[in-house]
């Protein structure tokens, strides 16, 4: 068996990946860093599959695993996806943007992956594929904690899909770091907020980097639906923000420093949107 497999077809590679002592490269932007010694190792390489790659119309929309950052960052995309490509447009630094994937993104499992809270709040759903067929999993399923994912030795992630009624309303992304730029996220919040009739006819919220893996905040949701527009991030209660998550202190911040962050990073998020 080659260390190195490239393969043409999506047939080929879940043959190679059946086959079994892989490891899978995508953008290679998390693959590189975190392999050491282990680079080594045979590896799927993915980037001839065209099947994955862009976005399409799909019930919805299809995300391709292989899609990069800066793809997304600069897609014609409704409002609601704003706030997914506000967290594109700050995963790592440019050179990054240009070659992470949302797909390799994903199957890393960081609970600080910038791209998941606001996919928490489209809905988002996972593709994946295998000899034995295609299933699909809501990406609450999927990230099952710190660099650990429903994905099966045997399987690829192929897309993203997001339905129709997700994408309502207008999305928005805040992140909080030791900087703008090229930092592992301390706190992050994403909203999508529909409105009708000056009221909010829906809402979803999420927090990342403050949980085994980002949360959405159901509680708060439950609370703002059907309230008037104007100083909702004033209903926004504390402890509605915080019951749903449970940091833990390192070198970024301490557990408690985080709780305020999620709650502050929330507000603002949900106001400026309303």
């Amino acid at each position: 068996m080659p260390a190195y497999a490239r393969p043409d077809t999506l047939t080929d590679a879940l043959q190679v990946i059946a086959d079994g002592g892989r490891r899978v490269l995508a953008g290679g932007t998390d693959l590189y860093p975190g392999a050491g010694a282990a680079l080594a190792a045979s590896v799927l390489d993915l980037s001839r599959l065209s099947e994955l790659c862009g976005i399409s119309t799909d019930n919805g929309l299809r995300i391709g695993a292989m899609t990069t950052w800066t793809e997304i960052a600069e897609a014609r995309l409704p409002p609601a996806l704003v706030g997914l490509q506000q967290a594109a447009r700050q995963v790592g630094a440019r050179q990054v943007q240009n070659l992470g994937t949302i797909g390799g993104n994903l199957c890393n499992a960081s609970p600080a992956a910038d791209g998941v809270p606001p996919l928490l709040t489209l809905d988002a759903e996972v593709e994946l594929a295998s000899l034995r067929g295609v299933r699909r999993l809501p990406l609450t399923e999927f990230l099952q904690g710190p660099r650990k994912t429903a994905l099966a030795p045997d399987e690829l992630l192929l897309a993203v899909h997001l339905p129709p009624q997700a994408l309502q309303g207008q999305g928005a992304f805040h992140k909080l770091g030791a900087r703008a730029y090229l930092v592992i996220s301390i706190a992050m919040a994403a909203v999508r907020l529909a409105t009708e009739g000056g009221r909010v006819a829906d809402i979803a919220l999420a927090v990342g980097a403050c949980s085994p893996v980002a949360r959405r905040l159901t509680a708060v949701e439950t609370a703002l639906r059907g309230q008037p527009l104007g100083d909702l991030s004033g209903l926004i209660r504390a402890e509605d923000v915080t019951a749903s998550l449970s940091p833990i202190d390192d070198v970024r911040a301490t557990a408690d420093y985080r709780l305020g962050a999620a709650v502050e990073l929330v507000r603002r998020a949900v106001g400026a949107l309303a």
